[in-house]
């Protein structure tokens, strides 16, 4: 007897899903039995990816234009319950590349805005979109995409912000749904995209490198990167039920490697009540923080 695919039956939602990581993800859930809508700006590879799947076997629709028009996040959730009868995973995947060279001593306004609407701004719109459905339904799995760049290491600035921010409105919504048993989580993977190829990415990389914010390992891992498939493998570990005790969590995928963020936690460097002490002074502060 055939064992049943893991996603039969669910409606998902892949933005950014026309190429690179996004597409390879639609392609793994619509093979393991989801019904999928893809998104991406570029109408022609999300007529692409769609018929791509569909040729395949799987089920599959295209939705073109920016998630981050509210009008376009509302069409794509109304498309997978109307098509599927439910959205029961979300993933985003959508991303542009910082400007070449981009640092806060030169970025123009306009690419900041951008940046900030392509990464975080779509994960917003399809969340508050999607969120309520799942959480009336009492399940769900949404999963958006971080990067190491929110650590700072790569420089820039609206694409470090943005995934950032997106790591926080995670953690956030995981929280605040919890309770409705819809699953929230992250995933910052390595993969070769078409953010991480080309000349301008290359010199990026080696400029970084010199700079000292990159050390030798990382940068040759930069300039490698494996294939989009196998950061996809995480995405449907996350959308199924064997992760249905996971949320909160923000992972990394890269290759062969799996790895997971631990949550920050505080650090106190001193403490005196306010009741009955003065504020520090600039000498105690300083006292204070230098022997850490």
């Amino acid at each position: 007897m055939t064992e049943e695919p893991m996603l039969s039956g669910r409606g998902a939602v892949v933005i950014g899903g026309g190429s690179g990581i996004g597409l390879a993800v639609a392609e793994l859930l619509a093979g393991h039995g989801a019904g999928v809508v893809i998104n991406s700006r570029d109408e022609s590879a999300v007529q692409g990816a769609a018929e791509t799947i569909t040729r395949a076997g799987g089920n599959a629709v295209g939705v073109a234009g920016s998630a981050a028009d509210e009008a376009v996040a509302e069409r794509l959730i109304a498309t997978c319950t109307s098509t599927y009868d439910n959205i029961d995973i979300l993933v985003n995947c959508a991303g542009i590349a910082e400007p070449a060279r981009s640092s806060i001593l030169d970025v123009r306004t306009r690419d900041w805005r951008a940046l900030l609407d392509s990464h975080i701004t779509t994960v917003f719109n399809t969340c508050r979109v999607a969120a309520p459905v799942m959480a009336a339904r009492g399940s769900g799995s949404i999963i958006t995409t971080g990067s190491f760049a929110y650590l700072g290491d790569y420089g820039g600035t609206g694409y470090p912000a943005g995934k950032g921010a997106v790591i926080s409105l995670t953690l956030a919504i995981a929280a605040e749904l919890r309770r409705s048993g819809v699953r929230v989580n992250a995933v910052c993977p390595g993969a070769k995209t078409r953010l991480s190829t080309g000349p301008d990415y290359e010199a990026h990389i080696h400029d970084l490198h010199d700079r000292g914010l990159l050390d030798e390992m990382t940068m040759q891992a930069s300039l490698d990167a494996p294939p989009p498939e196998y950061a996809a493998a995480l995405y449907l570990y996350l959308a199924s039920d064997f992760a249905r005790q996971v949320t909160g969590e923000i992972f990394v995928t890269a290759g062969g490697f799996v790895g997971s963020f631990p949550r920050p936690a505080l650090a106190p460097i001193g403490y005196r009540d306010h009741h009955n002490e003065p504020p520090w002074s600039v000498a105690e502060l300083h006292a204070l923080i230098e022997k850490r």
